[in-house]
């Protein structure tokens, strides 16, 4: 038997049954270890900035014997006793090798044919007698791997040119590799062989390269539960039942389908005030009662009036609305008074259309306008007992599931969590750049989750629940998880926290078709360089890990986020200095919200601060949260682009395909500009910036045919210059005529960080 067999049926125990080695001998071992690592010979020497303060997290760890991409293979290095020098054990596959491993070389379990190998020149003979060897020991029991292997070059970036790819282990982009120390001798050079090709995704809508402005007080890891996958699947399952109430309500007690998403928009409304401990379901409310649900279910009372568009469907419409009308007043108990007017306007209504039949759209939306006017008081009185009977049984089931959920996630946990830990910023503590969120309570042991790819579209599966993501945000998410994760160096609980991150969002925007898709849109990649370029912008406050252009950002989940580079909800961060992007999903109570917590950052900070502010210009009604904003004392500058003359990128911008990423706004947007003095003295919004912000959201014309325009959308050549208004608190007066009562967050493109 040769001595490779023989060490592959013996692996040493531990190292502390190795017999005392003599200097010599230690000096091997330690060049050996220099060879494997690099990154050990490196100097202590601290990194070049030329910001000095604020000081940014120490992330030093130890550096590894081996590099991270043999790690993850399963390789780890050991120590012969026998033949008194190191060698290299693979716990996947059982193979020892006396050399350093190659990373790409043939393995019997995953690629029995070597299908997938990529031999070195002149290494035909070799890789044969190789595979005769590996083949002839097929006995040995098959291990599975417990650890995920991620499916693109670690440490190398999907979309860099090869030329500039290596091996080596990535270092976190806030901390500088230090220069190696003088006079130290330099580590061997590792043989040049061929690397399985990484996964480069055709067009790229991040940069992950820009580096942070936002300076924030140092601030203690947050007391959170740690995602799980048995309890996202749980909390998954009750949403899901959670809005079959919903529905099944509205039908039994109004006879109507509850208003498109405004469940999704409920969960963003109640989490601005909810105070409970799960990270999507309200649990903590004051009120209990929604203002956005009950407004949206008695929109809709005594039947949903939809846009018409022809004559046939204005008369259809008006009739539905006398009949469901008399129907609701005849089957409630109304007052006298309020039965009589409704009868009376419903039954003359109803003899106008039997006689007259040659009435044009215009009379009959003015007839329609004129109903309701009469009819609606009264019946929206009658209804108003029962639509909050719908919202308060959905909030009390909602803070039931939160309560079941957390018991059995505690019965989850190794150590339980710590009853109270401070969430703000320690007393005293040194300002740095803003870091991801850290969580004070250690992740279990997490159970496996199982991936495979279909083409472009990578599926991960945990219990018969596949989620899918396709590959070039797969690609993103590795990098972001490698950028900010400290508690997983070796990617062991990546595709779970992966799984649990999708499982998540998919929850939240429900499961209809396109439904939610609006609730995590971003702006173009093109003003995000303008915006980075002329305004010094690096930092978006409504994000999330999936649509974020920077990799430091503001989302709605901590737990789940955080993992992935997160800083937390906007509402809860309050960054001393930087410039920021806020694009805010369109939710009034979250806008205004988001209004009040600008006014207080700028107010409290004497720092360089900016926030570039892109919301809905709905002018009929004028929204609260714009109207404060055009009257702020901090606003310095404001833009608006008209509808249909720019695009955003959708909200399924990871699922959907290339041709679907972008859609025409049906709204017009307006930008505006709050800084303090500092701020704008730092980051002026000057004429020219502006104007090149408003050319960069035209859709370029190689795109329109790939961009879905709204109905009739003005060609981009006849498209006006966006209009810049420079005086504070000056209102512009167009008339966006996509905006109403019922409808005034279908078409959010943002995604809530509350």
């Amino acid at each position: 038997m040769s001595e490779t067999g023989r060490e592959q049926r013996r692996r040493p125990d531990s190292e502390e049954q190795d017999p005392p080695r003599s200097a010599l001998t230690q000096s091997r071992v330690d060049e050996s270890k220099m060879a494997s690592d690099p990154a050990s010979v490196k100097g202590d020497a601290g990194p070049a900035s030329s910001q000095a303060p604020p000081l940014s997290p120490n992330t030093a760890t130890k550096p590894p014997e081996l590099p991270d991409e043999l790690v993850q293979a399963g390789w780890s290095k050991c120590w012969s006793r026998r033949e008194n020098r190191p060698y290299y054990f693979n716990r996947f596959t059982n193979q020892s090798l006396w050399e350093v491993p190659v990373l790409g070389q043939h393995d019997v379990i995953s690629d029995p044919l070597g299908l997938n190998a990529a031999p070195a020149e002149g290494d035909a003979n070799g890789r044969k007698r190789r595979m005769s060897e590996e083949q002839s020991s097929n006995k040995r029991p098959k291990v599975e791997p417990s650890t995920p292997i991620s499916p693109s070059t670690p440490g190398v970036k999907p979309w860099a040119p090869e030329e500039k790819q290596t091996l080596t282990s990535p270092s976190t982009p806030s901390t500088p590799t230090a220069p190696a120390t003088p006079g130290a001798p330099a580590a061997p050079a590792t043989p040049s062989t061929p690397s399985p090709a990484p996964y480069k995704p055709a067009v790229i809508y991040w940069d992950l390269d820009v580096q942070t402005n936002a300076v924030i007080k140092e601030r203690p890891p947050l007391p959170l539960l740690p995602p799980h996958p048995e309890i996202e699947l749980q909390r998954a399952q009750l949403v899901t039942k959670l809005r079959q109430h919903y529905h099944e309500l509205c039908l039994q007690r109004e006879g109507i389908d509850p208003p498109r998403e405004s469940f999704n928009r409920w969960l963003l409304e109640r989490k601005v005030i909810d105070k409970g401990l799960d990270p999507l379901l309200p649990s903590e409310c004051d009120p209990p009662i929604s203002p956005s649900m009950f407004r949206e279910v008695m929109g809709d009372i005594p039947i949903r009036l939809a846009r018409i568009k022809y004559k046939e469907e204005a008369r259809k419409l008006l009739f539905k609305y006398a009949e469901a009308a008399k129907k609701m007043i005849d089957s409630r108990n109304a007052s006298p008074e309020s039965r009589k007017v409704v009868k009376w306007n419903a039954e003359d209504t109803m003899n106008w259309l039997r006689r007259d039949h040659s009435a044009s759209k215009e009379d009959y939306m003015e007839r329609l306008e004129h109903l309701r006017l009469q009819c609606g008081p009264h019946v929206a009185a009658v209804a108003k007992d029962s639509v909050e009977g719908i919202c308060s049984k959905i909030y009390q089931l909602s803070a039931d599931y939160s309560r079941r959920l957390r018991q059995t996630h505690l019965g989850l946990l190794q150590t339980p969590p710590p009853s109270e830990a401070p969430t703000d910023p320690v007393p005293g503590a040194r300002l740095v750049y803003c870091y991801p969120l850290r969580l004070s309570v250690p992740s279990p042991v997490l159970p496996r989750v199982e991936l495979h790819f279909e083409n472009d579209v990578a599926c991960l599966r945990f219990k018969g629940e596949m989620v899918k993501v396709n590959r070039g945000h797969f690609s993103k998410l590795e990098l972001l998880y490698r950028y900010s994760c400290v508690d997983d160096p070796r990617f062991e609980k990546f595709l779970s926290r992966v799984w649990c991150l999708l499982k998540r969002y998919q929850v939240m925007f429900g499961s209809g078709a396109h439904e939610g898709a609006g609730l995590q849109g971003a702006l173009p990649v093109s003003v995000f360089e303008v915006l980075h370029r002329r305004f010094g912008v690096s930092f978006e406050c409504f994000a999330s890990p999936l649509n974020s252009y920077y990799k430091q950002f503001c989302s709605a989940f901590s737990d789940t986020d955080g993992f992935f580079g997160s800083r937390g909800p906007f509402l809860s961060f309050t960054p001393a200095s930087g410039s920021f992007e806020a694009n805010p999903p369109f939710c009034e109570e979250l806008m205004e919200a988001m209004v009040s917590h600008f006014e207080e950052l700028l107010s409290s900070s004497s720092e360089p601060l900016s926030f570039v502010v892109f919301v809905p210009d709905w002018r009929d009604p004028e929204t609260p949260a714009l109207t404060r904003m055009e009257s702020s004392r901090f606003l310095r500058e404001q833009l608006h682009v008209p509808a249909f003359e720019h695009e955003y990128r959708s909200g399924s911008q990871h699922t959907c395909k290339r041709e679907d990423m972008s859609y025409r706004a049906v709204h017009g947007t307006a930008v505006l500009f709050l800084q303090n003095d500092a701020g704008f003295a730092k980051w002026p919004p000057t004429p020219e910036g502006v104007a090149e912000l408003g050319s960069a959201f035209k859709p370029p014309k190689t795109n329109s045919s790939t961009s879905t325009p709204g109905p009739a959308p003005p060609g981009p050549d006849s498209a006006p210059a966006p209009k810049a208004v420079a005086t504070p608190g000056l209102q512009d007066n167009h008339d966006n005529s996509h905006h109403d009562n019922n409808n005034n967050s279908n078409s959010s493109p943002k995604m809530a960080a509350v």
